[in-house]
């Protein structure tokens, strides 16, 4: 097999697509109300769904966007990469995990607290694992440019205006969200982001009004966002490509505007580093790669790209374990709990960045 760009029997269907583009704008939309929409009644929608995440091809992921970020290069004895990516996706705090071409034989995503945990993360767990050679941490200063507003582009822009908001809180709702209520919220929707709210209160033994009180309270506070991925195998951008780059301070806002625009732009982001801007895309080709290279330094003169790094596989995404056909059917690591596998109260996962 190709891991580059991997022959797939299966593509995603139009319906398919549809639900997803619909979800990736509001994750946990009603299928009542998203069946006018995409013009298929709810069972049918729900039961597509359903086949779509037990096959591992999409799902929904709530994500709170507090704490520290990096990006963490490492570079492995040749023989022992894949020992090492084992033991790195059982790490919580690692959410996701690329291995890479270029200067660096995996990628990963760390989420903690603060920088301080991250240092001690990667000095204490990443580069202690036998086969590390050496490990390079680019800190994350500013989401230019998140994974979760990227879009599949199934439906059309009227369409897309007739998928419901969130719904706000209720007048008498209460302003601050009790800790539990956020640690079972946390707890439950980091794994899957379209948990009825009647599963978490049962779950946690809260009121159902409680738990439907924080989830609004925190979507509208922005203390929580609802994300919605598809596995890049069966979409039609196979080719998943990272850019680390150098750029004037001032355009850094002249690259969020170009990203918008640029249909292959998944995430940008500004690190502390030797970079100070780091890109990620998928595109439909490999040879592509040097095209948008190119279209990038000539869209924004002061950019010069370092170094670059074509993902041959994922091994984990956003807590989710991912086989060697990018679908995430190998198990989920929840990235913020205790020793004994209970919701850690008192602290938030970090944004993911990919």
């Amino acid at each position: 097999m190709n891991i580059l760009i991997p022959m797939q029997e299966y593509m995603l269907d139009p319906l398919e697509e549809r639900i997803i583009h619909a979800l990736q704008i509001e994750g946990r939309a009603p299928w009542s109300e998203l069946a006018p929409v995409i013009g298929v009644d709810p069972v049918t929608l729900a039961r597509r769904w359903d086949s779509l995440r037990e096959r591992g091809l999409a799902w929904v992921t709530g994500i709170f966007p507090s704490g520290a970020s990096a990006l963490i290069d490492i570079t492995c004895v040749p023989q022992q990469i894949g020992d090492v990516a084992r033991q790195i996706t059982q790490i919580p705090s690692v959410l996701t995990l690329d291995h890479t071409s270029g200067g660096r034989d995996l990628l990963a995503t760390m989420l903690a607290d603060n920088p301080l945990a991250i240092w001690d993360a990667v000095t204490h767990q990443i580069g202690a694992l036998e086969g590390v050679r050496n490990t390079q941490t680019h800190l994350v200063t500013e989401m230019v440019m998140e994974a979760s507003d990227w879009r599949l582009r199934a439906l059309t822009p009227p369409e897309v205006a007739k998928v419901p908001k969130p719904r706000p809180p209720r007048t008498r709702a209460p302003r601050t969200v009790h800790p539990d209520v956020e640690a079972a919220l946390r707890h439950c929707l980091t794994e899957d982001g379209r948990r009825p709210v009647s599963h978490i209160a049962a779950e946690h033994g809260l009121s159902e009004q409680r738990v439907a009180d924080g989830l609004a309270r925190l979507r509208a506070d922005g203390l929580l966002r609802i994300r919605t991925d598809v596995a890049r195998s069966v979409t039609g951008w196979p080719v998943y490509a990272w850019y680390f780059m150098r750029t004037a301070a001032k355009h850094i806002q002249q690259i969020r505007g170009l990203m918008a625009q640029i249909p292959e732009a998944r995430t940008a982001l500004a690190v502390a580093s030797q970079y100070n801007l780091v890109v990620a895309v998928w595109l439909r080709e490999l040879t592509d790669v040097m095209r948008f290279e190119a279209a990038l330094e000539a869209a924004v003169p002061s950019a010069r790209i370092v170094d670059r790094s074509v993902v041959f596989r994922m091994s984990k995404h956003l807590g989710r374990l991912i086989d060697d056909d990018g679908a995430a059917t190998l198990g989920f690591i929840h990235p913020w709990t205790t020793p004994d596998g209970s919701p850690e109260r008192g602290s938030r996962p970090a944004s993911g960045v990919k």
